[in-house]
């Protein structure tokens, strides 16, 4: 068993698990997801990486049904970043906070052990720490694009 799941579409649109020798749907490779196994999606016709495209899809399901998590605000302004000078840097901070984000959740898991008083102290002091250091990288990378753009210009 190699270290990532392959996932063939195939032109009539099926998506089929090489590992499970089966077809799956949409709702199967959210089940990936969610169970933390890596995978890849290839197209059958040109063995090109659709992953992302994949992923997009599972998401736009999910906003169609239930309780969307994007607000179409949120939605505009992650727009108005493509093709600007921040956007590599801000595709960076959106994936650091959500790696954050999740780690804090296995950590809040693992503490409702503790006092709920020095629990909530001590995860706020790390919250602190850890926004900081994010907004200090954020700021790097801006700085150092708008060096870089002063630079070009000259």
């Amino acid at each position: 068993m190699g270290s990532e799941r392959i996932i063939k579409k195939y032109p009539n649109r099926r998506l089929y698990d090489t590992e499970l020798s089966r077809y799956i749907t949409l709702a199967d490779v959210r089940d990936l997801v969610m169970h933390d196994i890596p995978f890849r999606v290839i197209d059958s016709a040109n063995e090109t990486d659709i992953t992302r495209a994949i992923l997009l899809q599972i998401m736009l399901e999910e906003e169609s049904s239930g309780r969307p998590l994007f607000t179409a605000n949120m939605l505009a302004q992650i727009i108005r970043f493509y093709g600007g000078t921040l956007q590599g840097a801000f595709a960076r901070y959106l994936e650091t906070s959500l790696e954050l984000f999740a780690r804090q959740q296995q950590e809040f898991a693992k503490a409702m052990s503790e006092p709920p008083f020095e629990l909530m102290t001590r995860l706020t002091q790390k919250n602190i720490e850890l926004w900081k250091a994010l907004q200090e990288e954020l700021l790097r990378l801006a700085t150092a694009t708008i060096a870089g753009r002063k630079n070009d210009q000259s």
